[in-house]
């Protein structure tokens, strides 16, 4: 009896192993306005499409399962600007294909809390938190996010931060940062003051994303405008504006296979 107790814990430890290397957790904005600097005004907002849909295809392509979570769990708003053709290279059927995904499918539209994503954080392979500037309201100001990053990077999982996400890094005290040196990558600044007079027509109260993280400590590293550029350094991929897609899913990917194969990517040369 006690023997065949022992096997099922084995057996019960091994399965729960073998599936926390088999999922990803997407942690989305639930934001749908972001507040301006003059005039009290606000501009609809919302988590970028295709910077978590086309990375998501290609995570689910490895045999990878995907989790949402959201404050509250609230349902992510999309940002109407990241359906246009030019984030997509003109593909109308990716399109066709994300809008159904964000309509129908039933993880997407019934997310878990970040509380129960931080508790179940070992059934988790890895991270990745999509870009659009709803993750300025909300995700930014969560006291959980600085948990998940700080809990995420102690185990060596893979970190994807897309376009405004790695700002996400400066809501975690300097003393306690784990990225503090690392090299990290954001949307610039002249990306910024392009979205800010010519999509948003407003400033919003917090910008110059790269310069911020320059200062606490991390080394920035930056592309060409609306170029496809993404950097990783050790377990942390960031990437730059929704044209690097590419960049950043290859950056990704990569990243996440060297941890099936060996486990925490800290243990790995830069």
């Amino acid at each position: 009896m006690v023997k065949n107790l022992i096997f099922t814990a084995i057996f019960l430890l091994f399965v729960s192993s073998v599936f926390s290397q088999n999922k990803v957790l997407f942690v989305m904005s639930a934001a749908n306005e972001l507040p301006l600097q003059k005039g009290g005004n606000y501009v609809e907002t919302g988590v970028f499409l295709s910077e978590f849909y086309l990375t998501l295809k290609e995570i689910e392509n490895m045999g990878y399962g995907v989790d949402f979570a959201t404050p509250y769990g609230v349902i992510s708003s999309i940002d109407k600007e990241s359906y246009k053709k030019k984030y997509w290279s003109g593909n109308d059927t990716l399109i066709t294909e994300a809008t159904d995904f964000v309509k129908h499918n039933q993880k997407f539209n019934n997310p878990i809390t970040l509380e129960q994503a931080l508790e179940n954080i070992d059934y988790y392979s890895g991270i990745v938190i999509p870009g659009g500037q709803g993750l300025m309201v909300d995700l930014i100001n969560d006291s959980i996010i600085p948990q998940l990053l700080k809990e995420f990077s102690n185990k060596g999982k893979p970190i994807g931060l897309v376009c405004h996400a790695p700002a996400l890094i400066l809501s975690i005290p300097k003393i306690e940062n784990p990225f503090i040196g690392y090299k990290v990558n954001s949307v610039t600044g002249l990306e910024e003051l392009f979205i800010e007079k010519f999509v948003m027509k407003g400033k919003p109260t917090n910008r110059k994303i790269g310069k911020q993280l320059k200062k606490l400590g991390l080394k920035y590293k930056k592309g060409r405008a609306a170029s496809n550029f993404a950097v990783r350094d050790k377990e942390l991929i960031t990437s730059q504006n929704p044209y690097s897609n590419e960049a950043f899913n290859k950056l990704y990917l990569e990243a996440l296979k060297e941890f099936k194969e060996n486990g925490a990517l800290k243990s790995l040369a830069k």
